[in-house]
């Protein structure tokens, strides 16, 4: 029986307010109200799994095509290698991260750990029940971290649904051990402002720090009232992980951020970031912050410093996540239009809208800055059933110069594009289903895409774990990259 970390906690929870950026409101409607569950340690490993290889006939799409529902389409340098349906059809899938011989894949029931120890035929190890959206995911030697950003009764596995506005409500970190893969165990759980929604591991000497993401305070919650324009800290002693506590709340928008409308209409107001990404070879970190994004310096982790901010008032709506280059002399950010609910890669949004934001950094020092060079969105028509827009991405270290990366766009499936030339990005690969329903708009598809050592990892909202075989003259070079983990949004140093 897994021991629960069972002291109470008080907090509030996002809740509804969080549509704008991970599908809460919507798909929750759709996966209904949370029940009590089981204890991690009562879970039967591998239970309900199942898989399947790719479809027997393989095509690539005609310009302008979208198709059949449910019909498996990609290019002919991509091979899907495997499925594994999810075992709770009406769960939501979520983020990932990569430990050895290991994939974890949040859903907001839980998570699931994976042996991907042989890619073309990925076997579930355990599934552990612990809802609270979006249960953003990493891992770091034994230690497993759970975001939580949906209103709680109390922080254990078997907490039910509560209202924001009840102060006794609850949401923030859990950590688990994870040392014995078939049986985690849940030691500790850290609150923080305003929830989860995501965090990022920083790696330290002795100690790793998390810097937890949130947004969207309100007057009615107790414990998420505005201002929130900055970041919890978390700090996790590696010899002593169960008295890890929030130890900074840095500000990074003094003047309070992006107003959005309806000065800026169509933006969202900056009220705490949505996603950051460290580099730490380089003490950088870049920041979606809702309505802004920033570049900040992390050499000393518990008071990171903001170098540069910047806007786009016209074609972003929502600063949702970043990506850094090899070279660490670009950022790719991504606009979250529609929340991910949204059906946006079609001819009435076009193709700036949605999109990906390509930055180079230029200068040294504090005097680095962010700027504009082009969009990126994916070429291939979607149908106005299908909820599209970029989302989350890992770079593939490929080493020769070029900079390419993996991404996912919901039901606009899988992309791989190279952006080399910041002004001119162009797709040159791609894996993705037909649309789920044709009649109304569905909600599904690719959340998270990321290559791993010589593979791309999808976990579909809807239809599980996806992997997929990457053949291109332009990539090669990174299959020779062999990594022993990979949270993405702590990025490594490939070279």
């Amino acid at each position: 029986m897994t021991t629960l970390h069972t002291v109470r906690v008080r907090h509030r929870s996002l809740g509804v307010a969080l549509a704008a950026a991970g599908l809460l409101t919507t798909l929750l409607a759709t996966a209904g109200p949370a029940a009590a569950t089981p204890d991690p340690g009562d879970l039967t490993p591998g239970a309900g799994s199942r898989q399947s290889a790719g479809p027997a006939q393989e095509r690539e799409l005609a310009p302008g095509e979208i198709p059949g529902k449910d019909e498996i389409v990609h290019s002919r340098n991509i091979k899907p290698l495997a499925n594994i349906p999810s075992a709770n059809p009406n769960t939501i899938n979520s983020d990932l991260a990569f430990q050895g011989n290991y994939a974890y894949a949040g859903n907001y029931d839980g998570f699931t750990i994976y042996d991907i120890a042989d890619p073309k035929s990925p076997k579930v190890v355990t599934r552990v029940l612990c809802p609270g959206g979006q249960n953003d995911v990493s891992v770091s030697g034994d230690l497993l971290f759970l975001s939580t950003d949906s209103s709680r009764s109390d922080d254990s596995c078997n907490s039910v649904s509560q209202p924001a506005t009840e102060k006794s409500s609850w949401e923030g970190i859990k950590i688990f051990d994870i040392k014995d893969k078939k049986n985690p165990k849940y030691i500790k759980s850290v609150e923080t402002a305003c929830g989860s929604h995501t965090h990022t591991l920083v790696p330290g000497g002795r100690d790793i720090y998390l810097y937890v993401a949130s947004y969207s305070p309100s007057e009615a919650f107790p414990d998420c009232q505005p201002p929130h324009d900055g970041i919890s800290v978390v700090k996790v002693p590696k010899k002593a992980p169960t008295k890890a506590a929030v130890v900074a709340f840095p500000v990074l928008f003094p003047d309070g951020g992006n107003p959005g409308a309806p000065t800026n209409p169509g933006v969202s107001k900056t009220t705490g970031c949505h996603d950051i990404t460290v580099l730490p070879s380089e003490d950088l970190a870049a920041g979606a912050c809702m309505g802004d994004g920033i570049l900040f310096d992390i050499s000393e982790p518990e008071r990171p410093r903001v170098i540069d901010r910047v806007q786009d008032n016209v074609n972003f709506s929502f600063w949702h996540s970043a990506t850094f280059n090899e070279d660490a002399d670009k950022v790719v950010f991504t606009d979250e239009l529609g929340g991910g609910g949204g059906a946006t890669c079609n001819a009435a949004t076009g193709p700036d809208r949605g999109a990906d934001g390509i930055y180079d950094i230029t200068g040294r020092g504090d005097q680095r800055k962010l700027v504009f060079k082009g969009y990126f969105k994916i070429p291939r028509a979607q149908a106005d059933t299908e909820n599209c827009v970029a989302h989350n991405g890992s770079l593939i270290p490929v080493g020769d110069g070029r900079d390419i990366m993996v991404q996912a766009w919901y039901q606009g499936g899988v992309s791989v594009w190279d952006f080399t030339d910041s002004t001119s990005p162009k797709e040159i690969g791609y894996f993705e289903r037909g649309p789920l329903t044709t009649d109304q708009l569905g909600l599904g598809g690719s959340w998270s895409a990321y290559y791993y050592n010589g593979h791309i990892y999808s976990n579909d909202i809807a239809k599980g774990l996806d992997v997929l075989r990457l053949d291109d003259w332009r990539t090669d070079g990174a299959k020779r990259v062999r990594m022993d983990r990979l949270n993405v949004q702590s990025q490594p140093e490939y070279h």
